[in-house]
């Protein structure tokens, strides 16, 4: 059999040959885009944890957008952002823009005399990012083609990106048809939640991505492998679905490394998808759990730490007590660390972790510390 490509996409914001889930929230959005009144979901923030799959949401969002004949320009949320989204629309919608400025005659006469000369003098008026982009919505409106915005890795520091949301309100109170799409981290999401622009905000559609069902899982691989001229194997697949555990970078991981064994071979037998596990499994810590390690407090890891000697779920009152913490400072980092993805609700007081086999991680992290 002569290889074919590898479907599966494990580099960051790529695309899936075949999502996993997120059917819900796609169908909204699609509806969002060709209904002739106002609906919530044109102004979405999608938020989870490292490796949930929200890049991959944002492009395919764009990407729904220019099917629907929007304009899309896609940005993350750093110093510069305003005048990025400014020139990708500009760009994108240069064949429904007028001419930004006029050519006049400077100067007339014959060869080797004087030259012919014409100049382009730019008209300059006084303006803002908000008049300016306001002047192109206009012509936009004019074409019937709307603009949708998205924003990555959202920033609730970036004075950018408020200025983005305060000026986005503005073309949503006068009726312009423009939506605006953002992705973060929790703990970022709820920072922007809780700043100057909560008010807005917060009437917009919030979608917290947690793990995708394992009946997802499976028909996005099998499909994947499928449609790409393969089997896998059902054992196989039952042990990737198992390990996976509804984690949509952790399949495309595990898939890609799978794929690789025998690319050759018409079926991803039970023992190439072991070795793509076990792959998948250590480019998932180095890709993702390195990041959020780091990212974590000294007492973000104590909280942790703590959870441990519990089997799955952990009590709040258990956890408190082996550190010896009041019951205000174990709610701050409870509160964190939800916020951060990395562990959730399982009940009143009661937690567990989210992302799978970030236990067993952490355990490694403080054996190495030891």
């Amino acid at each position: 059999m002569t290889p074919s490509r590898n479907p599966f996409t494990p580099d960051f914001g790529e695309v899936p040959t075949h999502l996993a889930g997120r059917a819900r929230f796609l169908r909204g959005i699609e509806r969002a885009l060709v209904d002739e009144g106002r609906r919530p979901e044109l102004t979405t923030i999608l938020s989870g944890p490292r490796g949930i799959g929200k890049t991959t949401l944002l492009a395919i969002v764009s990407e729904s957008a220019g099917e629907r004949g929007w304009l899309s320009v896609d940005t993350t949320a750093r110093k510069g952002m305003l005048d990025d989204i400014e020139i990708q629309t500009a760009r994108k919608a240069a064949h429904l823009l007028p001419s930004s400025g006029k050519t006049h005659l400077s100067g007339i006469g014959v060869p080797g005399m004087v030259e012919l000369e014409l100049e382009r003098v730019s008209e300059k008026p006084k303006s803002n990012w908000r008049s300016r982009m306001t002047t192109i919505l206009d012509e936009l409106g004019a074409n019937d083609t709307g603009l949708l915005i998205t924003v990555d890795e959202v920033d609730p520091e970036l004075d950018e990106l408020e200025e983005l949301v305060t000026v986005y309100q503005h073309f949503v109170r006068e009726g312009r048809k423009a939506a605006l799409v953002m992705a973060g981290l929790p703990s970022r999401v709820h920072g922007l939640l809780d700043g100057r622009s909560s008010s807005f905000l917060r009437r917009a559609q919030l979608e917290e991505l947690g793990p995708v069902p394992d009946a997802d899982i499976e028909t996005a691989l099998r499909q994947t492998v499928e449609s790409s001229g393969r089997s896998v194997a059902e054992k196989a697949l039952r042990e990737a679905v198992s390990t996976i555990g509804g984690f949509p970078y952790l399949l495309q991981l595990v898939g890609f490394r799978a794929w690789d064994v025998d690319p050759r071979d018409s079926e991803i037998t039970p023992e190439a998808m072991r070795i793509g596990i076990r792959q998948g499994k250590s480019e998932l810590e180095t890709r993702i759990f390195s990041a959020t390690w780091r990212d974590l407090s000294g007492n973000d890891r104590k909280f942790l730490e703590a959870m441990l000697p519990d089997e799955s779920e952990s009590h709040i009152a258990d956890v408190r007590e082996r550190l010896g913490w009041s019951s205000s400072l174990a709610a701050q980092y409870r509160t964190r660390l939800i916020q951060a993805g990395i562990i959730g609700q399982r009940g009143r007081g009661v937690v567990g972790f989210e992302l799978p086999y970030f236990r067993e991680y952490l355990e490694k992290q403080l054996e190495a510390q030891a």
